[in-house]
């Protein structure tokens, strides 16, 4: 490890550097022609430098393109832009008319109601900024490694800026009845996705979103409207939201039954297994990467987050586990949402192991893969929290590894 002060004094150096070559010369070409003008295009586009920082599918051919990977290595703070946010969806994309498309509440209600979108924006609205995650994220990781890049092993993990009507004002226009414990939410899709939610969860934080990162949802993220569940795993966020039966009793539909549960060494399986653990990742220097600069200072940087509440603490190492080091973490640190963390780093050019892992309010932290294995076994394809490897050989290569 190194000191703040000798990495940013190195940096400063190289910038040194660059600025004398740049002043060899001026005037460079840019100040020389005029720019496009304004509305080049109407909706702002990214320079056609990056066009390579793309979504990506799980599998190759995409299988029944079902979901996107966020390219996480490639992006800076806490907040995935909306083209960029992972896909998941088990029939394709719907495409509904916001005039006629309806959320309805029924059931153990005394007013059953429809809404529209244009009623939702007559409600007061939250804005608030909470990752997104699969339960199967990284579940290819956990007997061995498989995916080379992180976009690969945490990729269907995002975060935004969601904006909405809490759900519980909602219930309360349609007159919940005390026998109201569960809902059962449904979205509008061919594959007409449902999911039982507790009531208690409905009160707290949920919302109906129809708002991210400041603008419509993307029909891939569920446009018009969708159920946000902030920290609970992605499937329970219904996108394209139609109905919420309001019932006594959970609905043990066919996602939560024979699919989304947690099949144990024993045979058994944890049912609703809804908040996501503490996690964290190093995205740079991460799988697929190169230090191509040899041996001398950088910056390792990451990102951790918890469904239970903020990220606390997050220690990092470079030795395979065998020592550790507190990483600071990066302002605001939010509840249920990304935290960015990062640490200098003295690279020696010999062969390094970099892990993160993180520790929660509650308490919480984040196991090894040979922790998770022997309170879970390796059947179960979801919740895979456990600590990422990422190894440095002596040429600057980055791979992915079980240490």
């Amino acid at each position: 490890m190194t000191s703040r002060r000798q990495l940013l004094g190195a940096g400063l150096t190289a910038l040194g550097g660059l600025a004398s070559a740049r002043a060899a010369e001026f005037p460079p070409e840019t100040e020389r022609t005029p720019g496009l003008p304004v509305l080049s295009p109407a909706y702002g586009q990214p320079s056609p430098r990056v066009a390579g920082l793309q979504r990506k599918s799980w599998s190759t051919p995409p299988l029944e393109q079902a979901s996107s990977l966020t390219p996480l290595g490639e992006l800076y703070g806490t907040v995935t832009p909306n083209g960029l946010f992972y896909e998941r969806h088990h029939s394709g994309v719907p495409n509904l008319d916001p005039d006629t498309h309806r959320l309805v509440i029924h059931g153990a209600v005394s007013r059953p109601i429809a809404f529209s979108l244009e009623d939702l924006l007559r409600f007061p609205s939250v804005s608030r900024f909470h990752f997104l995650e699969c339960t199967g994220n990284s579940g290819s990781e956990l007997v061995k490694p498989t995916r080379e890049t992180v976009q690969g092993t945490h990729g269907l993990l995002s975060c935004a800026e969601w904006t909405g009507v809490p759900l519980s004002i909602l219930l309360d226009q349609a007159g919940l009845l005390p026998s109201g414990k569960w809902l059962l939410a449904e979205g509008a899709d061919a594959g007409r996705m449902t999911r039982s939610v507790p009531i208690e969860k409905a009160l707290d934080d949920a919302i109906i979103a129809y708002g991210q990162n400041g603008e419509p949802l993307r029909p891939e993220q569920g446009f018009p409207m969708r159920l946000f569940l902030p920290g609970w795993g992605g499937n329970l966020n219904v996108k394209w939201l139609r109905r919420l039966k309001v019932a006594a009793e959970p609905f043990y539909t066919r996602e939560e039954t024979s699919k989304y549960t947690d099949l144990m060494a024993d045979g058994s399986a944890r049912i609703f297994t809804w908040a996501m653990d503490a996690k964290s990742v190093i995205t740079r220097p991460s799988g697929g990467q190169t230090l191509s600069g040899g041996p001398g200072p950088y910056q390792i940087s990451g990102i951790a987050w918890s469904g239970r509440g903020r990220i606390t603490q997050i220690e990092i190492s470079a030795d395979g586990g065998q020592t550790w080091r507190k990483a600071p973490l990066q302002e605001p640190v939010l509840r249920k949402c990304l935290t960015r963390f990062s640490l200098p780093w003295d690279w020696s050019g010999g062969p390094a192991i970099l892990q993160s892992r993180a520790i929660d309010e509650t308490g919480y932290r984040q196991p090894t893969r040979e922790q998770l294995i022997a309170a879970r076994g390796t059947h179960g394809a979801y919740h895979n929290n456990s600590i990422q490897s990422w190894r440095v050989d002596p040429s600057g290569k980055v791979t992915n590894i079980h240490a």
